[in-house]
């Protein structure tokens, strides 16, 4: 007399939880990834052999203004002061940030330089 209970078939295990998980975290990566492109800013670095001649044409950047060659100058009219100093746009112009400067102000300062025709603009320390 046998009294256990018949043996129950296998259940299968069921994929749609982990089909799910699977798919949110698809849509987490998706969401969280980042699809823009970095812009890169060609600045050579001095001493790659750069040559300058001409007027001084530095561009230092402090916390608390810009100024071209010691004077204090507004941004916006920077490229108009800089073609006074410059015979051709290749002509190198020095850009400087003072301790203390944001970066983001000196990137904005160089993409101004070359969106003004400025193609030479060296960046020192």
């Amino acid at each position: 007399m046998d009294l256990a209970p018949p043996p129950r078939p296998r259940r299968r295990p069921s994929l749609t939880p982990m089909i799910d998980v699977v798919f949110l975290l698809l849509v987490f990566f998706m969401l969280a990834s980042r699809f823009g492109l970095d812009d890169v800013l060609p600045v050579p670095l001095a001493g790659s052999g750069a040559g300058y001649s001409g007027p001084p044409r530095l561009v230092e950047l402090r916390p608390g203004g810009l100024t071209l060659n010691g004077m204090a100058t507004d941004p916006a009219a920077l490229p108009a002061a800089l073609a006074d100093l410059t015979e051709t746009p290749d002509d190198t112009i020095v850009l400087r940030g003072a301790e203390g400067t944001k970066l983001q102000a000196v990137v904005s300062v160089a993409t101004a330089l070359r969106q003004a025709g400025f193609t030479s603009v060296v960046l020192v320390e």
